[in-house]
């Protein structure tokens, strides 16, 4: 089994009937996932880069949320547009964006 260097979770409000309900849902969690997704195979990195959607963390005012392990670092309000400073920053350059840090 691959170990991966990042685990990215992106809120996508799925609920465990798998009804997509909230706020990350409706603000773009899925183009964020869609993008990420994109991102990752571009630059290669799918054996040390895995993303997850997941349900609400309980932030919604904060959404959409994106979560990126082992490092514990909480994104909010997260838009397409923010991936590829994720990936550039984070993800290859190990800083946090600190604008979008929860």
């Amino acid at each position: 089994m691959n170990k991966p260097k990042h685990h990215i979770f992106v809120c996508v409000s799925s609920r465990i009937n798998g009804q997509l309900k909230g706020t990350c849902h409706t603000k773009d969690g899925l183009a964020i996932m869609e993008k990420f997704m994109e991102e990752i195979e571009e630059r290669e990195l799918g054996s040390e880069v895995f993303i997850t959607n997941t349900g609400c963390f309980s932030i919604c005012g904060q959404g959409p949320v994106v979560v990126v392990y082992p490092d514990n670092v909480w994104y909010g309000q997260v838009t397409p547009d923010d991936v590829e400073e994720i990936m550039d920053s984070h993800i290859e350059g190990g800083k946090i964006v600190k604008r979008l840090e929860l």
